[in-house]
Formats: structure tokens, C-alpha cells, sequence
């Protein structure tokens, strides 16, 4: 399964933002118990964040993402790429 990584910006202040951490969290967990391999944090240095996961296509991925409940929200803008792995 191609892997996914959707690195997004914060665009809300951040008590809105952590209203929605932990249904994002939830989110991930769910994603992980499906099999996703999904990872998520956020940029020591600077606001922003990534989600890292596997999907069969783009349009899955696209549909992963689009469920998580930080865009949901509108808490982040995001770029969703595929990563193309070159050594493991």
C-alpha cells in the first residue's frame, strides 16, 4: 500500500485547535486499528503538523484526510502528498 503524508498549517487560535486534538487522536487510532500504519504529531519549532499513513490510491488518501476532524473543522490547511519511498 503506497504511503500518504498530508502536512498541514494551523489556521485557528489554539484553544479552538484543542478543542479538536482529541477526536483527531481518535481518528488516528482509528486509522492504525484498519491497518493505515498512521502516524501524527507536530513541529517542535513551529505551528503545523503532519500525518503520516498508507491508503491504496490518492482518491483514498483524499478521502482519509478529508474525514479527519481537524479539516473537518477547519482547524488546518493542508498539502497531501504521496510519499515515494526509495530505502527502507
Amino acid at each position: 500500500m503506497p504511503w500518504f503524508v498530508k502536512i498541514e498549517e494551523g489556521v485557528v487560535d489554539k484553544p479552538v485547535f484543542d478543542q479538536f486534538v482529541p477526536a483527531h487522536k481518535a481518528y488516528v487510532r482509528q486509522l492504525i486499528t484498519q491497518g493505515h500504519q498512521a502516524k501524527t504529531g507536530y513541529w517542535s519549532c513551529f505551528g503545523g503538523g503532519m500525518l503520516l499513513f498508507q491508503a491504496d490510491s490518492m482518491e483514498a488518501a483524499k478521502a482519509i484526510v478529508e474525514n479527519d476532524p481537524l479539516v473537518k473543522n477547519g482547524c488546518v490547511k493542508y498539502r497531501l502528498y504521496e510519499w515515494c519511498i526509495v530505502v527502507e
